[in-house]
């Protein structure tokens, strides 16, 4: 079970420091598997302006660019068919480790022409699969016109704490953020926010009911189960601070539908799932 410092505060009203928190949590029996600072590993990549992106001369599928980075001009050899002149990107210097392989970046020569560094991709990055280019900064919801040299950590809302607990079977109230922050205030480390829910009541009847099949051995298996139907739904990306959230503690955003049940699955230990009505035949029907 991961969660960052700030998701716990959106919770738990606390001055207490990670380590305070993590020998708090530790106390009450909650395991700490690791406390990371997940901007460490990205440490050396920084944004990039694309000052020139020319032909290579030996290969018709490369371009050899000039950056304008933190530490001045660099020239690097780059095969994205995105890469092109007037772009911000993330540049990784010669003598980084690149998390998604693990490989150290060594100054070199490709095709006759020096390379010093690279512009990297969301799969190099270790941040999603996504490898038919380069990381483009105009395409990052809310990332504005982020300044040469800012790190990427930053730019991602990567910098924050993340705190991973193992969680026995018996404690099923911790398994969202917010029963790790009630049980936190009642050890005496912070104030547990209140929630803040204004019920919405519904314009019409839904056209799918759930029906529970409950079986022989266990007449009540299923204590809750509770939908809801919306017209009229747009599905696409979910804001960037939602994104953000989710990358923190390892999950890859899908689009706002799928993202908004994980956010919730996490945050309130609700498990939900989304399902297209337009696509079900009949009604939804629980069994074990």
């Amino acid at each position: 079970m991961k969660f960052t410092l700030a998701w716990l505060k959106d919770h738990l009203e606390t001055d207490a420091s990670v380590g305070e928190i993590a020998d708090r949590l530790t106390a009450l029996g909650l395991e700490i598997e690791g406390v990371e600072d997940p901007s460490a590993a990205l440490a050396p990549f920084t944004v990039a302006f694309v000052k020139e992106a020319a032909a290579h001369p030996n290969a018709d599928k490369l371009k050899v660019c000039t950056l304008e980075t933190v530490d001045g001009e660099v020239q690097v050899v780059c095969g994205a068919p995105n890469a092109r002149t007037g772009m911000k990107g993330v540049f990784a210097p010669a003598g980084s480790v690149i998390p998604g392989t693990g490989t150290v970046l060594k100054p070199g020569r490709i095709r006759d022409v020096e390379s010093n560094g690279m512009l990297v991709s969301e799969r190099e990055m270790g941040l999603s699969d996504e490898h038919d280019g380069i990381i483009d900064v105009a395409d990052i919801d809310g990332a504005g016109d982020p300044p040469i040299g800012m790190p990427l950590a930053e730019l991602l809302g990567l910098g924050d704490p993340v705190i991973d607990i193992a969680l026995t079977p018996d404690r099923a109230d911790c398994a969202g953020i917010g029963g790790i922050a009630r049980d936190l205030a009642a050890a005496g480390l912070g104030r547990l926010k209140p929630v803040q829910t204004t019920p919405v009541p519904g314009g019409y009847p839904s056209p799918i009911a759930v029906r529970l099949e409950t079986g022989d051995t266990d007449p009540n298996p299923c204590p809750l189960f509770v939908g809801r139907h919306f017209r009229g739904v747009k599905n696409g990306h979910s804001p960037r601070w939602l994104q953000d959230r989710l990358r923190a503690v390892g999950l890859r955003p899908i689009s706002t539908l799928v993202d908004i049940t994980n956010y919730f699955t996490l945050d309130r230990a609700r498990p939900l799932h989304g399902f297209d009505a337009g696509k079900l035949a009949g009604d939804l029907v629980v069994r074990l």
